[in-house]
């Protein structure tokens, strides 16, 4: 597997990977009709938007197999709600179920850990929908539990959890 920065003609893999990762990784946690609903061919609309307009603080990521087929995203940058200028915020990261449990994920922290700090963060969060599997990778790579909210995904409300590393050098120690 390899890691790069994703590109514009990315944007139908990452939508791809973002329908189908969210099929396998909110089963069961989020309604079956909103999960069918899902269409990549509209996610990947958004997705070239993002890669267009994507600011200099953020950044995506792919992860490509040995066919260079994408299976797997990040995408990260500051914090988003408070506004903390020493806080990053990872958006999202989804690999497909075959992608898992390789250290990919490790891998892709790293990278995203070196890019905040090189952009003046020194702290990271994350959301994390109550009942997603990567609440315990987040956890075991540091993050500590700051606070809930409430969320609706389609017609049912859910919780969402805040990890936070205080310090993002500590991150995955």
């Amino acid at each position: 597997m390899q890691i790069r920065t994703a590109v514009i003609e990315d944007a139908k893999g990452i939508a791809h990977v973002h329908v189908n990762s969210w099929r396998t990784t909110y089963q069961g946690i989020v309604d079956n009709d909103y999960l069918d609903s899902l269409e990549a061919a509209k996610r990947e609309e958004g997705w070239r938007w993002k890669l267009n307009n994507l600011p200099e603080r953020e950044q995506v990521l792919v992860v490509t197999d040995e066919n260079d087929d994408i299976c797997g995203f990040m995408t990260y940058g500051p914090e988003r709600e408070r506004q903390l200028p020493h806080e990053g915020e990872l958006y999202a990261i989804y690999l497909l179920e075959a992608a898992q449990g390789q250290g990919v994920g490790r891998q892709l922290f790293a990278r995203m850990k070196e890019f905040l700090l090189a952009h003046g963060h020194t702290a990271l969060m994350v959301w994390v929908l109550e009942g997603n599997k990567a609440e315990q990778f987040y956890r075991h790579l540091g993050g500590q539990e700051r606070e809930r909210k409430e969320i609706v995904i389609g017609s049912r409300t859910h919780n969402e959890i805040a990890l936070v590393w205080d310090d993002l050098d500590q991150l995955g120690d």
